[in-house]
């Protein structure tokens, strides 16, 4: 502390000859000397304490940036809605889309390429729209019309068997161990089993338990577009699973005769009548037992 004291008045020369010559004495003095010679040399301008105050006014603050957090709130909301957008666009295009038609309903609809389909009661159709235009396949559970919009080969996959067509109007029915494809435009080419068949315009072809029937047709489209249902050469359980689709009903049997075959149409729209015709055909009274319940008896 002393010699803190001492140095303070020798750097004011203000020590007495004593002080002086106790300070001169000490072991640290030629370091303060060296120091005080430097800093003899420096030369500092008053401070003006008024233009320093001026120059730090004149500058321009920067002014902090600060997001209302109804801004923040606004750009998360616009992240969700892009997310949202890609998964939706994922869904449309890369994900198996499903068409059905339900029991006692018709649907018709277009493809990616326009081209249109309807879709008979209790059926159904899986297909994808990515690439659709070069891999224009679907899967078809029941009975379909297609009228096909030219372009690349295009195919109907059944668990029964397979119809290829470039661009054309046809009918095909994949129903229990049946598979029925009817050409009503242009060529269709039918696979089934270890069997290969090309059909014209007016032609179908029946596979059914591993037999082959090839018919020839005169309509220009399927009756049941119409609300008509065909049929040829049908035993009345065949017949009798159709009307259950195109109703939406639960149709049971009591009958012997079972292999007696028929030849005909029915209305899809008037299931008075149509039980009134199986009925007068089969020898059976027809009963609704409920609102979607008939039983057939034999007379």
């Amino acid at each position: 502390m002393k010699e803190n004291r001492l140095l303070a008045k020798w750097l004011n020369d203000d020590l007495s000859p004593d002080e002086l010559a106790e300070f001169e004495a000490s072991p640290d003095f030629e370091k303060y000397q060296k120091i005080k010679n430097y800093t003899s040399h420096l030369q500092v301008d008053d401070l003006d304490e008024n233009a320093m105050l001026s120059n730090i006014l004149s500058q321009k603050k920067a002014t902090p940036k600060v997001v209302p957090l109804y801004k923040k709130w606004m750009f998360q909301a616009a992240a969700i809605f892009v997310l949202v957008i890609g998964i939706t666009l994922v869904m449309k295009f890369f994900v198996p889309q499903t068409q059905t038609a339900d029991f006692g309903e018709k649907t018709t609809f277009s493809l990616p390429d326009h081209s249109e389909v309807v879709l008979n009661s209790g059926s159904e159709i899986n297909y994808k729209k990515w690439n659709w235009d070069n891999n224009r396949h679907l899967e078809l559970k029941g009975e379909a019309y297609f009228r096909v919009a030219k372009g690349r080969r295009f195919e109907v996959q059944t668990n029964l068997g397979k119809v290829t067509v470039l661009g054309t109007q046809f009918n095909v029915k994949a129903r229990k161990n049946r598979f029925d494809v009817v050409c009503y435009e242009g060529r269709v080419k039918v696979n089934y089993a270890n069997t290969q068949i090309l059909l014209t315009h007016g032609q179908s072809v029946r596979f059914e338990n591993g037999k082959q029937v090839k018919m020839n047709v005169n309509s220009l489209k399927p009756e049941w577009i119409d609300d008509q249902i065909c049929f040829t050469k049908e035993n009345i359980r065949t017949l009798l699973d159709e009307v259950e689709r195109q109703y939406n009903v639960k149709i049971e049997l009591n009958s012997k005769d079972t292999i007696s075959l028929f030849t005909g149409k029915l209305p899809a729209k008037d299931l008075d009548t149509a039980l009134q015709i199986i009925s007068t055909t089969y020898h059976l009274e027809a009963k609704k037992v409920s609102e979607n319940k008939i039983i057939f008896d034999e007379k």
